[in-house]
């Protein structure tokens, strides 16, 4: 049940057309995993929080540092040298105390999925590898993956769902290396965004959404395409499943 303070917090919410309070409790009673929070988490993490999700559970293994700032909006100059973990923590909790957030400092592993259940796990790590784990995590526990990538003024969001849609190994194989290009930090803030996005349409069961498409971005030049993605039949991770 939604206290006063929370109806409160979320009023613009319910000025939506169509949005009620079971679409709002079903954000209350949902548990998401956020896998890093840098700069896609922390626009997931503000938003995903704003927004009443009830439980969060994010790792990140990094401290802030100064060229983190141009983007990763949960950290300031006085943060420098302190684990993005525990800062992002406590701004998620001044921006929603209702919430249970949980943080840890340190590497992504399936230990983590362990013991809890997760309706989402939203994949804001800037590496293939840890996003191929989080792929095969994904599967191996059932859990949607929600996927975005960025570089310079591009991205692409998709929202991946085990035995529904493809994996990300079938259009991302595996051994694929990160560009290692710069970014405009207002570029993480879009992808971000979109991803909250996405999460909270999935967990609201609100509207369309990405399921088993990839919305590409180009700020560049203003280029908003959305394409289907096809399931590799010999796909080492996912073929087994039945669709």
């Amino acid at each position: 049940m939604l206290s006063d303070i929370e109806l409160q917090l979320l009023k613009r919410h319910f000025e939506i057309q169509g949005w009620d309070i079971s679409k709002q409790e079903a954000l209350k009673n949902s548990s998401v995993f956020v896998a890093g929070a840098g700069g896609l988490g922390s626009p997931v993490l503000f938003y995903l929080a704003a927004a009443g999700i009830g439980n969060i559970k994010f790792c990140d293994r990094d401290v802030v540092d100064l060229s983190n700032l141009n983007r990763q909006i949960l950290y300031t100059i006085s943060d420098s040298g302190k684990p993005k973990a525990h800062i992002a923590r406590e701004r998620l909790l001044q921006l929603n105390s209702f919430a249970k957030i949980q943080s840890l400092k340190g590497e992504i592993n399936e230990s983590l999925f362990e013991d809890e259940h997760f309706d989402l796990i939203i994949d804001c790590v800037d590496n293939f590898e840890t996003r191929h784990l989080l792929n095969k995590i994904s599967i191996k526990k059932n859990i949607p993956l929600l996927h975005a990538g960025v570089t310079e003024f591009y991205c692409q969001v998709t929202l991946l769902i085990p035995g529904q849609t493809p994996c990300l190994a079938c259009f991302l194989p595996e051994g694929t290396k990160n560009s290692g290009k710069g970014i405009i930090g207002a570029m993480a803030g879009i992808a971000g965004s979109i991803q909250a996005l996405e999460a909270i349409k999935f967990l609201s069961k609100t509207g369309e959404s990405l399921v088993g498409k990839i919305l590409f971005v180009d700020m560049k030049n203003i280029s908003f395409n959305t394409m289907n993605i096809k399931v590799n039949p010999k796909c080492k991770i996912c073929s087994h499943l039945a669709r």
